[in-house]
């Protein structure tokens, strides 16, 4: 049984602030378990309307699947060019197509029903998919609950006390994770919502803290 704490009754308290604040995110975007994928690799180091190009590209291209995009692989690093970063972008993609292919013949169907764990120790094994990009292709593309941490959570968190800033990725991850009911929805919407309230108000400089739905329920 989960033990509470007020630290983790904080971090429940903090979700539904925030959902009564902005509703629904209907968080991630994109058409198919695959296209979220490849979404979640471009996004690296990017905002995501470049993101966006670089998928519309896959797309008028009409190589998003598995099979045929990396059947095109030579093509990848002038698709994605908006993204950011392309040249290391490409090589990464490539490795997880390679992986991909290789492990699940392109289906994302066998990868749902294999272990959280497994999952992770597969995705981080390919060169560079971290933690953050491997659980966010658990979470929205192949939607098993595990919490993803990003910049925003840090911030976030760290700003009124929850955490350290610089606290193992994992310590923060099951933080979240033992603070609410272990539903990939839940966990969906916590991290879309935590990321919407990061860009609009905790932001890294000039932070506004004195609007924020956030500040005035946790001060810092």
């Amino acid at each position: 049984m989960r033990q509470s704490s007020p630290r983790k009754s904080c971090l429940f308290r903090l979700y539904k602030v925030l959902f009564t604040h902005y509703g629904p995110q209907h968080w991630w975007p994109g058409d198919s378990p695959f296209e979220i994928m490849i979404g979640a690799i471009l996004t690296q180091n990017t905002n995501w309307s470049n993101v966006e190009k670089a998928l519309a590209n896959i797309k008028a291209a009409n190589l998003m699947d598995a099979h045929t995009l990396y059947g095109n692989r030579h093509r990848i690093m002038k698709l994605i060019r908006p993204s950011g970063f392309y040249r290391l972008k490409s090589k990464r993609l490539i490795a997880f197509l390679k992986f991909f292919m290789d492990a699940y013949e392109g289906q994302t169907d066998p990868m749902k029903t294999r272990r959280i764990s497994d999952l992770r120790q597969e995705l981080t094994a390919i060169s560079g998919i971290g933690l953050e990009t491997a659980d966010s292709i658990i979470l929205y593309a192949l939607g098993k609950p595990i919490f993803v941490v990003d910049t925003y959570t840090r911030r976030i968190g760290s700003r009124h006390g929850l955490y350290d800033h610089d606290a193992p990725y994992d310590t923060i991850r099951c933080l979240f994770e033992e603070s609410i009911p272990e539903e990939a929805p839940l966990y969906n919407e916590y991290h879309a919502l935590l990321v919407k309230v990061g860009k609009e108000y905790c932001r890294k400089h000039e932070p506004l803290c004195d609007s924020c739905p956030v500040q005035r329920n946790f001060p810092s």
